[in-house]
């Protein structure tokens, strides 16, 4: 565990209305509104739990094996779900939901959920759920349309959120009971034994949010606001206000500014330039409201998140603070600290925060079981603190998953923002991205697992997600050259198999994969606003690969080409490796071999550039029989590896080995191998042919 807790076998009670309580006492009577907040009444506190409060993220022994008897190293599979149950092949560059087909909550059914199970997976990352701003009729059920001129893509931005009290309406069979064929979805992924996570978006909304689902006293963003204020701290949004004083003593004058839509280009035209009778270059917003990323222009640039607005968490347009500071003491602290502190300043915390405390325990409510916050960087960490630890006061086995980039950055919102888990793309993602290419040394993953040796259980790693190019596709490589024109084209995805196994199993953090990685999917198509390399996560489009192993709703591959099965059959083996359900070992302790092998004081190993090895053991145990690992992988596409691979004394000792000649069983691939100990140290002789490598488990 991450976070150690008192015991709690079953979700407290917890109303979601308890935050509302908190407008009131936030202070919300001392600022001016555009109209009166409906508070429910019946709100009633819940107490925080007594437990040991000390908690370290440094990595040792103990956590390990509390986590090997707890629970498996998740892996989690992320679906794009509008992509991922559409049949339809079409992919017209622009196409419409009736052209190009949607996938739909129930395409995800039992044997859908059977196959990403078998993948070893134990989170499903349902990417695109809530309702979201489109191009699509709704009225019938009392849903506004929305412009398309703030809106990118025709299918829509899923990081632009319009009623984060209901779900995406394209995404059901009956849009009417959308949120019930949701909770439908979440009770089959129960059922198989999955977890459910989907996306909170703290930063930003769309321009244009409206919720026709919210219970009854919530209130929509920013209708309570004083727009004649760029800023004031119970404010949800920013407004592009300027303030003139012409003369001394003569009172300020806010010269408030309309939003103006970008100029942008004609491949980038809303709707591939079609007519819509709402299509006309303009937008009405007064006054302007700041757009997502932060700018304060009344009219953004076309590289701005146009199609959003930035919320206010109390940080005054000079970066001042407007709510508590949080004890860097409080790093030390247990989530159940944090939630006393805050509970004991409710009035200073701005209404913002209230409100996405009342949308997370929303969706617990339902049964989601955790979150992926989307640029949580941008959000003050004190945020985190308080909505964190509300959200492991109700549950506190939640899983909460945040991007974060920089890594400067990391301590405090896993310490002091209570996160369980962040992205680790800065250092190991890029990393192992350039060593596929050439452009680094395999010394370098060394260097970046060190990095974060304190706190490398909450590290989240990954090759691929919405946001980053495929791996099938060339330019995932091809855009580390500089200067030259990058190549969509589709390449064999099994180059980056040694990248995948060092990424799945060089930590005791979460693996991530994304949908149709597994069999290689190479997005080679522009499909409107998207373009190739990426799965569009704004168009409608069905997904190839993909779609073959899905053969209409088989899940059985049965149009899978030969290439793709075996990829899948390898991330499959690899996976259900990863989660220490096989190899508890993956759950314990991990020793760099990189070092030892590639001093130049030494005589020569083979061991060079694209060759990388580590030993991963139980922990805690004079046990010599626990289980051992050896991981070494060869990065070459081209060069087979003859290996003398050392393991140093001073592991050799840690293990209690004496000398003499132990075999080795690869666990992922065929290689055969033993390990010879000589004079306490020893030495594993193996050939690595290209793209290859080997999970060798030391046998007595």
């Amino acid at each position: 565990m991450n976070f150690p807790l008192a015991p709690i076998t079953q979700r407290r009670a917890y109303r979601w209305q308890q935050g509302l309580i908190l407008l009131v006492a936030a202070g919300f009577a001392a600022c001016s509104f555009a109209g009166n907040t409906s508070v429910a009444q019946d709100a009633a506190q819940a107490m925080p739990a007594k437990h040991n409060p000390s908690h370290s993220n440094t990595v040792k022994a103990n956590e390990s094996a509390e986590q090997a008897a707890n629970a498996l190293k998740p892996v989690v599979y992320q679906i794009f779900t509008r992509l991922y149950g559409n049949k339809n092949q079409t992919n017209k560059p622009w196409g419409t939901i009736s052209e190009n087909g949607v996938g739909k909550f129930n395409d995800i059914d039992d044997i859908a959920l059977n196959s990403i199970k078998e993948l070893g997976v134990t989170h499903v990352w349902y990417t695109g759920v809530p309702h979201h701003a489109l191009i699509g009729d709704y009225s019938a059920i009392g849903v506004s349309s929305d412009d398309p001129d703030v809106v990118k893509g025709r299918a829509g931005s899923p990081y632009a959120v319009k009623d984060y009290y209901n779900v995406n309406p394209d995404l059901a069979v009956d849009p009417a009971k959308r949120l019930q064929e949701f909770q439908a979805l979440i009770k089959r992924t129960h059922q198989q034994g999955l977890k459910v996570i989907i996306d909170i978006v703290p930063n930003h909304v769309a321009r244009h949010y409206h919720s026709v689902s919210k219970p009854e006293g919530v209130r929509d963003f920013g209708v309570d606001d004083n727009q004649t204020l760029e800023y004031a701290k119970h404010n949800n949004f920013y407004y592009v206000i300027e303030n003139h004083q012409s003369q001394k003593h003569q009172p300020q004058n806010h010269q408030a500014h309309g939003f103006q839509v970008p100029d942008l280009p004609e491949n980038l035209k809303p709707l591939g330039g079609e007519h819509h009778p709402l299509s006309d270059g303009q937008f009405k917003e007064f006054p302007a409201k700041w757009t997502g990323n932060g700018s304060r222009l009344a009219k953004p640039d076309i590289n701005d998140w146009y199609e959003t607005v930035k919320i206010n968490y109390g940080v005054r347009p000079d970066g001042t603070q407007d709510f508590p500071s949080l004890p860097p003491s409080y790093a030390k602290l247990g989530a159940e600290q944090h939630y006393a502190f805050w509970q004991q300043r409710t009035s200073e915390l701005p209404n913002s925060w209230i409100k996405f405390n009342q949308i997370a325990q929303y969706w617990l409510a339902l049964g989601v079981d955790g979150f992926r916050y989307d640029m949580a960087e941008m959000v003050p960490v004190e945020f985190w603190s308080y909505l964190n630890s509300q959200i492991k006061h109700t549950h506190p086995k939640a899983f909460i998953l945040a991007e974060v980039y920089n890594p400067a950055l990391y301590r405090d919102y896993i310490q002091l923002g209570k996160m369980d888990y962040l992205y680790d793309k800065v250092d190991l993602y890029d990393t192992l991205k350039a060593v596929m290419a050439g452009k680094k040394s395999t010394a370098n993953i060394a260097a970046d697992q060190a990095k974060v040796e304190d706190i490398e259980s909450h590290m989240l790693h990954f090759l691929e997600n919405h946001d980053e190019q495929r791996i099938g596709n060339a330019a995932f490589l091809g855009s580390l050259n500089a200067n030259t024109p990058v190549n969509t084209e589709a390449v064999d995805p099994h180059y980056a198999l040694p990248a995948m196994v060092v990424s799945a199993t060089i930590g005791t953090s979460p693996t991530l994969v994304y949908f149709g990685q597994e069999v290689g999917e190479a997005a080679s198509q522009d499909l409107g606003f998207g373009r190739a390399s990426r799965s569009s996560i704004f168009d409608y489009a069905g997904v190839p690969a993909h779609q073959r192993w899905m053969n209409e709703g088989k899940f059985d591959g049965g149009q899978s080409t030969a290439q793709e099965k075996s990829l899948r059959a390898y991330y499959q083996k690899l996976f259900n490796l990863s989660t220490g359900r096989t190899a508890p070992a993956l759950l314990g302790q991990y020793y760099s071999l990189d070092a030892a092998n590639r001093s130049s004081t030494e005589p020569a190993t083979g061991y060079d550039d694209s060759t990388f090895a580590f030993v991963r053991f139980e922990a805690n145990t004079a046990d010599k029989s626990s289980q051992k690992l050896i991981i070494v992988s060869n990065f070459s596409q081209t060069d087979a590896k003859p290996l003398s691979l050392k393991l140093p004394r001073q592991l050799i000792a840690q293990w209690q080995l004496t000398d003499a000649a132990y075999p080795l069983k690869d666990l992922l691939e065929d290689h055969s191998a033993q390990l010879v100990i000589k004079q306490g140290e020893g030495q594993v002789q193996i050939q690595l042919a290209p793209l290859s490598s080997a999970i060798f488990e030391l046998k007595y």
